[in-house]
């Protein structure tokens, strides 16, 4: 195929119609670039499941045309997948110094560290991968060392924002560099790839400073100890924390396996500036007094197993609540996780403790970009063609609402589903196709083998319960020798239910009875004859429909 018959193929396997678990493929003749590889949270109906990763078959049939997967920063809806994706697909790994300092703590855990190619980059350079020159940009967002990235094609520039915010007075480090999109711009984009999440607010994201001030105030009034529970990740925040802390002359405690990693990485990377003498281990902090310290901790968004829950409702081995601790969850609830912090903050209540929440002060400032900011990039970057990403529907069709409004044709404008394939040229771009999509879920150490018929089975038990009718038969024979013994769990309380049993019992009977001249052996119709008779009558006698499970021995 000669190159000005080629196209250019941009395959966005998760992070579109949802939040997190962003992953997108670029893919031009024999060369793909795999721009982060994140995870997302399960939702309410997955039972038991612990984390959901995309679906990469695509990448996996096409593994020897895959050149690289390049990080815009270290989140874990950016990251979080990689050690699941890099054991299917060895490749290189890109990424700026931080972001590859938590991916190795990452896959250590994993036992992947030492068979895995990680390659740091600076803000500023570019690197060659076949087709693609993939260039990193420095911009801000609530972590430290997050990219933009121009990715240079031959048929022209598109530009991937990664996740942003416009903060002209950050942390630490520059500002963003807005004179490389100018540039950009200038030159002409093909396409732009746009964060989305915050489009539904109006104006700007206020500075992560804020924030700082605001811990300021709070720790000079406070008298007693204090708890700050924030996102393990957002190091600038932990940084205000240590800031105020030592301002007002308390130690610091760090609790909570994430945070205790993400912060021992940021201190040997020279991301976290701590004056000597200020970090406590957890192990010596009984020895200050209250009013003299701090204890940073994960578990902002109420997560059972975090460390701010298990100290909340007593279940941690070192530390718990006392009367007149101040307790400041600084970050505001993930969609979906409202009613788990509220618990946590109830119950802090109840134990004594005052709790500062969102609500209540400047605690928290987004990591990202609300509209003013998003209309800038689309003002300086001036794109030819536009694809909305990082959001859920709405907020994809609301950036959609605004990029039409600034004067993009609307034509020109792409909202796509995870699978979908949007197929540029120079001067052209159409949705063509699909590939392979989805959802990939983890539970344990099991990736992928709890699917939506599991998923089925673990609702059905939760709401109605399940019966084991356990039956011994003759095999020569056909006659029923023991049994029906019947288990319950989750339905009813065998003892408090007798009667009912029996008759379960006594129709199980008969079920088998009835059937044995049809089933010669064939133990599945008699089952299915228990199943049917039984389902009617629990149905009847209790309006519940609990799993029913008949279980034949032959002996």
């Amino acid at each position: 195929m000669s190159k000005s018959k080629k196209k250019l193929r941009v395959i966005p396997l998760g992070g579109l119609q949802e939040i997190g678990k962003n992953i997108t493929a670029f893919e031009y003749g024999d060369d793909i670039v795999v721009v982060d590889c994140g995870l997302s949270f399960p939702e309410d109906e997955m039972l038991g499941i612990d984390l959901v990763i995309p679906d990469v078959t695509y990448l996996v049939k096409n593994k020897e045309k895959v050149r690289a997967i390049v990080l815009t920063h270290g989140h874990e809806d950016h990251i979080g997948a990689l050690p699941y994706v890099l054991r299917e697909l060895n490749v290189p790994v890109y990424g700026t110094k931080l972001t590859i300092g938590l991916i190795k703590c990452k896959l250590e855990e994993h036992s992947l560290l030492d068979t895995t190619d990680l390659r740091t980059v600076c803000a500023g350079q570019t690197i060659d991968l076949g087709a693609f020159k993939v260039e990193f940009i420095h911009n801000t967002h609530s972590i430290a060392d997050s990219v933009s990235l121009a990715i240079h094609t031959p048929l022209g520039v598109i530009v991937h924002t990664g996740d942003f915010k416009i903060d002209y007075t950050p942390i630490q480090g520059e500002t963003m560099d807005l004179a490389r999109f100018a540039e950009l711009g200038k030159k002409g984009v093909l396409l732009l790839m746009c964060d989305s999440t915050n489009i539904e607010n109006e104006g700007y994201t206020m500075s992560e400073r804020t924030v700082g001030e605001t811990f300021n105030e709070i720790f000079a009034d406070c008298k007693g100890r204090i708890l700050v529970a924030t996102f393990a990740s957002n190091v600038h925040r932990v940084q205000q924390v240590i800031n105020s802390a030592v301002k007002y002359g308390r130690k610091v405690t760090v609790i909570g396996r994430s945070m205790v990693n993400v912060v021992n990485v940021a201190i040997e990377l020279g991301y976290l500036i701590i004056p000597e003498g200020v970090l406590v281990d957890m192990e010596n902090m009984d020895k200050i007094p209250p009013d003299k310290l701090v204890i940073i901790t994960t578990g902002s968004q109420g997560e059972t197993m975090s460390a701010l829950t298990r100290i909340t409702f007593g279940e941690h081995k070192k530390v718990e609540i006392y009367p007149g601790d101040l307790v400041i969850i600084s970050a505001s609830p993930i969609p979906g996780n409202e009613k788990l912090i509220s618990r946590v903050v109830n119950e802090l209540f109840k134990k004594g403790a005052k709790v500062v929440y969102e609500a209540l002060a400047d605690i928290h400032v987004s990591g990202h970009a609300c509209q003013e900011e998003i209309k800038l990039i689309h003002n300086l970057v001036k794109p030819k063609f536009f694809m909305p990403v990082h959001g859920e529907h709405r907020h994809l069709r609301q950036h959609t609402d605004l990029a039409i409004k600034m004067g993009m044709p609307s034509e020109n404008v792409f909202i796509l589903e995870n699978g979908k394939v949007l197929e540029l040229t120079h001067d052209s771009a159409k949705i063509n196709g699909s590939v392979t999509a989805g959802r990939v879920l983890v539970d344990g150490l099991g990736v992928g083998d709890v699917g939506n018929v599991v998923l089925r089975d673990r609702r059905h038990l939760s709401q109605d319960g399940l019966i084991v009718v356990v039956i011994t038969i003759e095999g020569d024979t056909g006659n029923v020798v023991a049994g029906p013994d019947i288990i319950s769990r989750g339905f009813v309380y065998v003892r408090e239910s007798e009667d009912l049993m029996d008759q379960i019992k006594e129709i199980a009977k008969q079920a088998v009875n009835k059937s044995a001249g049809k089933s010669r052996g064939d133990w599945s119709i008699r089952k299915s004859a228990i199943r049917e008779d039984l389902k009617d009558c629990i149905y009847q006698k209790t309006k519940r429909k609990p799993m029913i499970l008949p279980i034949i021995m032959e002996i």
